[in-house]
C-alpha cells in the first residue's frame, strides 16, 4: 500500500464510522428523504449520497458549527416560562428537508387559491355578507367570533386584501397526501428563521449547493417590501414603510428587527408614531415629523389603538384605526383579518373556495369535527383519546390536546372544556405526520415535521420556495412549535428536471 492510500485509510479510521443509511428506519410513516432502509427518494438521492460520505463525527462537527454560527449571528427566540422571558438560540438541524419542484408548483397554486378566497371571505364578512345571506356560512360563527371586529364593518382596503401575509401550516400524511392544517392570518411569524436556516446551511454544507439546483428564498424581503409598497395610499416613488413592533420583550422581536433591516424600513414602536389632525400617521424623527404610508404591524388587534380597542394599551397608536379607516395609511395585516384565522372557520375553507372562486380546493383540509355541532361533538367526546383537540383562537401549540399522548385525566378535562364552550373547540384525527432524518444525540433518527410556507398578497401574489420546516425534536412527539421544544430545518425545493 502506498503512502497516500495509507494516509487516507488512517484518516478514515480516525474519523470513526461513516453514516450508514441502511440503519435508518423510517417505519410506517412517510419519510421525506428515505423511502425504505438504505433507499433514498429520487429527489433526495444526491443529498443522501453526499451525507453518506461523512463520518458520524464529521456530521456531528458540522451540527456544532451550525449551532455556533446561530449563536454568533444572534438568531434567537423568546420563551415565556413561569413569568420570565428566556432568550434561546434558534434550534436547527442541518439535514435539509427536500421537496421536488414539480410537486411544489401544485402546492404553490393551492396556497394562492386559498389566500385569494380567504381575503374575499373577509372582505365579504365586513361588507355585504353574501356568503351568510346565501346560507353557505353560519352567521352564528361570525357573531360569536372574538376576532370579528365590528368597527371594521363597511371598510374596503386597497386591492380588497385584508390578510397580506399568511403562513399556512402544511402536513403530509402516511400516504403522501399534503394537507393544510391551519392558516395563520393575523401576525404570522417564522419567515426570518426560514431565511437564516438557509444562510447557516450554506455555511456548513456549501458543497451540496454547488451540485443541486435549489430554488432560492433570499428574495423574500424584497418581495415583502414590494407588496407593502403596493398598498401605499399615496402614489409616490418611495413610500414610507415601517415595521411596528411591541418591543424587545416580544418573542418574535428578532424577526421584527431582521425584516426591517433587510427591507431598509424603519423599526418603530407605538410611541414613535403619532396621528395628526389630518388623520395621517407621522413618525417622529430628529428632523421632525415624517409621514408614514404603510405599517407592517406585528402588534395584535387588541393593542393596536387604545381609542378603539384596549384603552390600557401602550403598544399601539391612538387614532391609528381612524387613519386607516380614512384611507390615509395602510396596515398589513389589516385589523379584523383574524376573523378567518379561527380554527372553526378553517373547517369551511373548502366551501369558501367553491363559493367565491367556483373551483375545487387544490389542497385539502385535514378532516375536522366542529364541537358546536351536536353530532360532531358526541363523536369527539367518545373518541377524544385518538384525536387532536384545538381551541379556536390559540396559536403556538398552546391550549391543545393530543389525545394519544395525553393521560386519562387530561382527556376528561378537555371533555368538560368542550361541554362548557363547544364553540371554542374543533377536533381532527391524529395524522401520521411525515418524518425526516434528524441528528439526535449524534445519530440520525426520524422525527415528525410540518411546513409553514409564507404567501403574500397585495397587487399580486408571491409564495416562498418552500418555507419554515418545523421539527418535533422529541422522539415520537407531534408538537413542532419552538415554544414547545421543537426545532427547524432548511427546506429545499429542488428542480430535478433541469439537473
Amino acid at each position: 500500500m502506498n503512502n497516500d492510500k495509507k494516509a487516507t485509510t488512517a484518516k478514515k479510521a480516525a474519523a470513526g464510522p461513516m453514516v450508514n443509511w441502511g440503519n435508518y428506519q423510517p417505519g410506517a410513516f412517510y419519510d421525506e428523504l428515505i423511502s425504505s432502509p438504505g433507499n433514498a427518494r429520487a429527489v433526495a438521492r444526491g443529498v443522501v449520497n453526499a451525507i453518506g460520505k461523512f463520518s458520524e463525527k464529521q456530521l456531528a462537527s458540522k451540527q456544532r458549527a451550525a449551532e455556533q454560527a446561530i449563536q454568533e449571528m444572534g438568531i434567537s427566540f423568546t420563551v415565556y416560562s413561569e413569568g420570565e422571558n428566556i432568550d434561546r438560540s434558534w434550534p436547527m438541524d442541518i439535514i435539509p428537508r427536500i421537496i421536488p419542484m414539480k410537486e411544489w408548483r401544485k402546492v404553490e397554486q393551492g396556497l394562492i387559491q386559498r389566500l385569494t378566497a380567504l381575503n374575499m371571505f373577509i372582505n365579504d364578512v365586513y361588507n355585504e355578507q353574501n356568503i351568510i345571506k346565501d346560507g353557505i356560512f353560519p352567521a352564528s360563527i361570525i357573531e360569536s367570533s372574538k376576532d370579528f371586529l365590528k368597527p371594521c364593518m363597511g371598510i374596503k382596503p386597497i386591492h380588497g386584501v385584508w390578510a397580506h401575509i399568511c403562513g399556512s401550516d402544511l402536513v403530509r400524511d402516511k400516504d403522501g397526501t399534503i394537507y393544510v392544517l391551519e392558516d395563520n392570518l393575523r401576525v404570522p411569524s417564522g419567515v426570518s428563521y426560514m431565511l437564516e436556516n438557509r444562510a447557516v446551511t450554506k455555511r456548513v454544507l456549501p458543497q451540496l449547493f454547488s451540485k443541486h439546483n435549489i430554488l432560492p428564498v433570499d428574495d423574500y424581503p424584497s418581495q415583502l417590501y414590494d407588496m407593502l409598497a403596493s398598498l401605499s395610499p399615496r402614489k409616490v416613488q418611495n413610500p414610507e414603510v415601517v415595521v411596528l413592533t411591541p418591543g424587545i420583550h416580544n418573542s418574535a422581536y428578532f424577526e421584527h428587527a431582521y425584516l426591517a433591516q433587510r427591507m431598509g424600513a424603519e423599526l418603530v414602536e407605538g410611541g414613535d408614531l403619532v396621528v395628526g389632525d389630518d388623520d395621517c400617521v407621522y413618525m417622529k424623527t430628529i428632523a421632525g415629523l415624517e409621514r408614514v404610508d404603510v405599517i407592517y404591524r406585528r402588534v395584535n388587534d387588541d393593542f393596536l389603538d387604545p381609542e378603539v380597542f384596549r384603552p390600557d394599551s401602550c403598544l399601539g397608536v391612538p387614532g391609528l384605526f381612524r387613519a386607516w379607516k380614512a384611507g390615509k395609511v395602510s396596515l398589513a395585516n389589516a385589523p379584523g383579518a383574524g376573523v378567518a384565522d379561527d380554527k372553526v372557520v378553517y373547517t369551511y375553507v373548502p366551501q369558501i373556495i367553491k363559493y367565491y372562486l367556483d373551483e375545487e380546493p387544490i389542497l385539502p383540509n385535514v378532516p375536522s369535527y366542529l364541537c358546536v355541532n351536536d353530532e360532531h361533538r358526541e363523536y369527539v367526546l367518545a373518541n377524544i383519546e385518538s384525536m387532536v383537540v384545538k381551541p379556536a383562537n390559540e396559536s403556538g401549540g398552546y391550549g391543545m390536546l393530543v389525545g394519544p399522548a395525553s393521560s386519562k385525566e387530561e382527556c376528561n378535562k378537555f371533555r368538560e372544556l368542550i361541554k362548557k364552550n363547544p364553540r371554542n373547540y374543533m377536533a381532527q384525527p391524529t395524522l401520521s405526520l411525515s418524518t425526516a432524518p434528524t441528528l439526535c444525540g449524534g445519530k440520525i433518527e426520524p422525527r415528525h415535521l410540518d411546513l409553514r410556507p409564507f404567501i403574500l398578497q397585495g397587487e399580486k401574489h408571491y409564495v416562498t420556495a418552500g418555507g419554515l420546516t418545523r421539527v418535533a425534536l422529541r422522539k415520537g412527539s407531534l408538537v413542532v412549535n419552538s415554544s414547545q421544544g421543537g426545532g427547524s430545518k432548511d427546506t429545499w425545493i429542488i428542480d430535478t428536471e433541469s439537473e
